[in-house]
């Protein structure tokens, strides 16, 4: 089956015009179909929406993972499992009546033109923060029942992106601070609350307070605090498999080291370099 990628006067096959690239999609898409055929893979054709969710989340893990490896040949391989996860799911979505990967590919394709009118039409942008605020008129515009501009961010996202994210979008109108020393003022009031809080609820009120400030700082330097919080867990993962393999080598148990050995083997680890985080 063909998919239409644009409806109306804009309809287009989509194999067309795009060469290796759709005719390797469509294959995807007809291997779908045969996986969830009424002669295909009875594991494939019991899947819900909700029962691969978890496996569309993993696949989103390790293309950053990938990424952040700067491993083109990963990073490829990953991209594909993610591109089989929204065929997959258009796939289940066509099945009850609903829409198609067509819809899908042409939802997204009239939305980029849409929200680029600098490009397909006759609008100027001078720089990235003119066409920011644009996108963020128009995205209100094509939604006008959602009342808040922070209406729409997935609450399921990590939670230092989430924060990051509400950030960005009141800082795009600007509710922001004026500097960043008040930003470093916020956070050491934030942190003497936290000394004082007595219980538990208020200490992880207090603790969370913390969290958001310093997302703030980050994305005031153009940090990504979830790619930064990642970077930190990696490298000491790393140093303390370094750490394991030095106990390893010695013929000694981790766990029978005393304190004060711990802490000389991670710096001796830190200090050659052992912080691959693999």
């Amino acid at each position: 089956m063909r998919y239409p990628l644009l409806r109306g006067n804009e309809l287009a096959d989509l194999s067309a015009g795009s060469g290796q690239a759709g005719e390797e999609f469509q294959r995807l898409v007809d291997v779908i179909d045969r996986l969830r055929g009424p002669d295909g893979c009875p594991w494939d054709r019991e899947q819900t929406h909700r029962s691969v969710r978890d496996s569309l989340l993993e696949e989103c893990y390790e293309v950053l993972e990938a990424i952040d490896a700067g491993d083109g040949g990963e990073l490829q391989t990953e991209l594909g499992d993610l591109l089989m996860q929204v065929v997959f799911h258009a796939r289940i979505a066509s099945e009850a009546g609903g829409f198609n990967i067509g819809d899908v590919i042409g939802g997204i394709t009239a939305k980029l033109i849409r929200r680029h009118p600098h490009i397909f039409g006759q609008a100027k942008a001078a720089d990235s923060g003119e066409v920011l605020r644009r996108w963020e008129d128009i995205k209100a515009a094509e939604r006008p029942e959602k009342t808040s501009m922070l209406d729409g961010v997935p609450r399921a996202m990590p939670a230092l992106a989430y924060s990051q994210e509400v950030q960005g979008r009141a800082a795009r109108v600007g509710f922001d601070w004026r500097d960043d020393q008040g930003v470093v003022d916020k956070l050491a009031e934030e942190v003497s609350e936290l000394k004082e809080s007595a219980s538990a609820a208020e200490k992880e009120a207090e603790f969370g307070d913390i969290l958001f400030t310093l997302v703030n700082w980050a994305r005031r330097q153009g940090i990504d605090a979830e790619s930064a919080l990642r970077g930190a867990g990696r490298k000491f993962a790393g140093r303390f498999k370094a750490m394991e393999a030095c106990c390893a080598e010695g013929g000694i148990s981790f766990k029978e080291l005393t304190f004060d050995q711990q802490n000389e083997l991670w710096e001796r680890v830190k200090d050659g370099g052992g912080d691959s985080g693999g």
